[in-house]
């Protein structure tokens, strides 16, 4: 018989968590777009949005990703359903909105990781967040030359009309709750089953041998300082925190160097990525995209977040 606390920590705790987390962004997220608090962001990116010839839709996307990813995520989504974007764009748009989604998080890393790691902290979030601009920057970019020309649009009429005072509270609440029921019950009656099966995965040894044979062909970091491998192999291992905790440690006791413990978290960051997005990020995309888009998305969202971060670390470690 299963362990009861086994299945509580490892299973319907962490499925509460999610099921909580998405709840509240999608709520703040519809409340926001209800209320057009976006329409200011939205009316700020136009111009990038027409530089990568991306539809109104996008640029709507991604003024509310900077408020709640999984309102954005489901707003691409339902576009996509109807056929208002093809695949490609809905790709391009997907990949668009990580520069928003970042900064959506980065309080968070950055409050996380300045305790353990001080003023290191500092470059640490400050080179992921120059690799989401590069993102941003590369998708733009590639938006302009493999999109079709598009015509004059409005990316905040997408946002709706500006309620009038008076009722703007009570219909943006009202609106709110009705997209909540349509919306929640859809993504968690896939992310429920997905979730289980990679906790099922887990129990059976699966995700710790791939993660562990991972973590042991290093050969490549043979540049790293070998306690600085501890610090990439705690962060692929554990969570971000265990990485952090073997960081602060180190830089504590004087053994590294704040830019060799900024190497090796980067370094934890691009190799723990990919397996971390397919057990806590799959779950809920799939949610919200058919499955084959979502992992579709996934990947080109971790391939490019992979090379950027990679970028970015060997530019730092070349020129600091």
């Amino acid at each position: 018989m299963p362990d009861p606390t086994l299945l509580w920590d490892g299973l319907f705790w962490p499925l509460l968590r999610l099921t909580f987390f998405i709840s509240v962004g999608l709520m703040v997220g519809n409340f926001i777009e209800s209320l057009h608090w976006t329409r200011g962001v939205a009316k700020l990116a136009e111009p990038l949005i027409r530089t990568a010839r991306l539809k109104d839709i996008s640029g709507a996307s991604f003024s509310l990703a900077f408020f709640s990813g999984v309102a954005a995520n489901t707003m691409l989504a339902e576009a996509y359903e109807k056929g208002d974007l093809t695949r490609r764009e809905l790709i391009f748009s997907n990949l668009f909105n990580s520069l928003p989604t970042y900064f959506l998080h980065l309080p968070t890393v950055f409050f996380i990781t300045a305790p353990f790691i001080a003023e290191a902290a500092f470059h640490y979030v400050g080179l992921t967040a120059f690799a989401a601009l590069l993102r941003t920057a590369f998708i733009v970019l590639l938006g302009r030359f493999m999109l079709p020309p598009l015509p004059e649009g409005c990316v905040v009429c997408l946002l709706d009309d500006e309620p009038s005072s008076e009722s703007k509270f009570r219909k943006a609440l009202r609106k709110t709750w009705q997209r909540f029921k349509k919306r929640l019950p859809k993504i968690m009656y896939i992310t429920t089953p997905i979730y289980t099966a990679f906790f099922l995965l887990k129990q059976l040894g699966a995700m710790d041998m791939l993660e562990a044979f991972m973590a042991e062909h290093v050969s490549l970091l043979s540049w790293l300082e070998p306690q600085a491998l501890g610090i990439v192999a705690f962060h692929m291992v554990g969570e971000f925190t265990a990485g952090l905790a073997a960081a602060g440690a180190l830089i504590n006791d004087g053994g590294l160097t704040a830019q060799q413990i900024v190497l090796a978290l980067l370094v934890g960051n691009v190799l723990s990525s990919p397996m971390r997005a397919m057990r806590h990020q799959f779950p809920y995309y799939a949610g919200i995209f058919p499955a084959g888009m979502a992992l579709r998305l996934i990947v080109f969202n971790q391939s490019l977040r992979v090379i950027s971060v990679a970028l970015v670390a060997t530019g730092y470690a070349l020129l600091f």
